[in-house]
């Protein structure tokens, strides 16, 4: 399966290419990328929170205080870019900029320092939005719920594609005024406003929340159940979980909300007014679920920009072999393990096997780390960096590999908290079987083919070429029993 990463040095793999400046209603973002193309690495990430929409519902005008600070902010980021030396720069403006009576004259403003700004209608914020779902879950089929300070934008998405996109004058600035007039006010407003969204319950799915305010709701979401992850990206949530957290936090303070790790006080300042729009919009939409994405704006502009062929690489394998490679891991190597390996494994299906290519990557690339270290830093690879087309199951497998190539099979609460214990004990398989094939001979191509091990009925039978038996060695004997044990069968080496 191809990764979509060459073995180019990691030192110019990492260096900064492409960036986006997202000038929304609430704050006024720099984002600058480096490699992979399909799983782009953050390089760097600034904001200023200039609040440019929080007078739309009043005076329907950008505060000139807002603009002072919007400019400052990015009079630093133009000076960043130029510094850097980075030219292929996105400025994108969203539902402030097309909507206040003064945006035109200050986006005028904003070009006056160098930046070519596009003023996205609201059908283009939504389907882009959408195409950054797309990006993070590929396959993905139901309705993107992107939440700005601004507005609330709504797309189907399905095959790969968008349809239906609305943009809704429903963002988090907005809904204080709302909500000030009245709950039976505010949720006849929300409900008159998605009447432009009635497809949406004949299109099947769930609904794929973006923006920071939904973040955060997920954040409380897993603050309040003792969730073992700390990512909110691939979290997700039953309709009728969903309605009772917003039930609770539409009624709370923001100070009571930023006391919760992962809910910044500028998010928590319009939370509670966001899961009280969050009650209603479920009602009307009857989605099948919720899934929480990180990739959003921003990242729908690089995947749109990609070739046909690099959107169809696979994000997750892209973004593994990155990672991997500067430590010292070879993809060609690990997709040979993993090869080793495949008669020790049950698994089936391009889902699994997929899994287990990353996997073999990531137990190459510990073996760098100092013994010490290694089994908390792996596991934190596997569950809190962020990884695009995998859910948090999928974390859970890999870290289980994880964790048997350090002779740690037995699957902990956290791990049976997020897959179940059939998957684990496959996911140790994997890593058990990759401990016993880097024994053999340090992993190298020359032993991957003098060696074989294979599985037939209640046998696992390692099989060495004849002039290589000074390779046999207690430890591999060891690592042998223990596999075979683990699969409740017998080991049995073959010179």
């Amino acid at each position: 399966m191809s990764v979509g990463y060459s073995s180019s040095r990691a030192k110019l793999a990492d260096q900064p290419q492409r960036a986006v400046i997202d000038i929304g209603s609430n704050t006024v973002r720099l984002v600058i990328y480096s490699a992979p193309q399909r799983a782009p690495s953050v390089w760097l990430n600034e904001k200023v929170t200039a609040k440019l929409g929080r007078d739309l519902a009043s005076t329907g005008k950008i505060p000139d205080e807002a603009i002072e600070i919007a400019m400052r902010g990015l009079a630093r980021f133009a000076r960043i870019l130029k510094d850097i030396g980075v030219t292929n720069v996105r400025t994108v403006a969203t539902a402030a900029a097309r909507d206040a009576k003064n945006g035109p004259a200050f986006v005028k403003q904003v070009e006056s320092l160098g930046l070519d700004v596009e003023v996205l209608s609201g059908e283009e914020e939504a389907i882009t939005s959408a195409y950054g779902v797309i990006g993070a879950f590929p396959g993905a089929q139901g309705v993107v719920a992107d939440l700005g300070g601004g507005s609330l934008e709504l797309v189907a998405i399905g095959d790969g594609e968008c349809s239906h996109g609305v943009s809704l004058p429903l963002g988090t600035l907005r809904l204080a005024a709302l909500r000030e007039k009245g709950t039976k006010t505010f949720n006849k407003k929300v409900k008159s406003e998605l009447v432009a969204a009635d497809w949406a319950t004949a299109h099947p799915g769930p609904l794929y929340m973006v923006g920071g305010t939904w973040r955060a709701f997920a954040s409380f979401a897993m603050h309040r159940s003792g969730y073992p992850l700390t990512d909110s990206h691939a979290y997700t949530m039953s309709v009728e979980e969903a309605d009772k957290i917003a039930k609770k936090v539409s009624r709370m303070t923001p100070d009571e909300l930023t006391s919760i790790s992962g809910i910044s006080s500028s998010r928590a300042a319009g939370l509670p007014d966001a899961a009280a729009m969050l009650r209603p919009v479920l009602a009307a939409l009857q989605p099948d679920g919720l899934v929480f994405s990180s990739w959003g704006l921003r990242e729908g502009l690089l995947f749109r920009d990609l070739s046909e062929h690099a959107r169809q690489l696979d994000p997750l394998l892209a973004a593994v072999a990155h990672f991997t490679e500067p430590r010292g891991v070879s993809p060609t190597i690990a997709m040979q393990i993993a090869g080793w390996t495949a008669q020790a494994s049950n698994g089936r299906g391009t889902d699994t096997e997929r899994l287990r290519q990353a996997a073999m990557m990531l137990c190459l690339a510990q073996w760098r780390i100092e013994p010490n270290m290694r089994l908390n830093h792996s596991m934190d690879w596997a569950l809190d960096k962020r990884w695009l087309a995998l859910d948090h199951r999928g974390r859970a497998i890999i870290a289980a590999a994880l964790r048997a190539a350090n002779g740690r099979p037995e699957p902990t609460p956290e791990l049976l908290a997020l897959a179940s214990e059939d998957d684990l004990h496959e996911a140790a398989t994997w890593g058990l079987a990759f401990r016993l094939c880097r024994r053999i001979g340090a992993g190298t191509r020359t032993s991957l083919l003098s060696s074989k091990l294979t599985r037939e009925g209640e046998t696992l039978r390692l099989w060495l070429e004849p002039d290589r038996v000074e390779l046999v060695s207690e430890q591999v004997e060891t690592d042998l029993a223990r596999l075979a044990a683990w699969l409740g069968c017998e080991g049995l080496l073959e010179v």
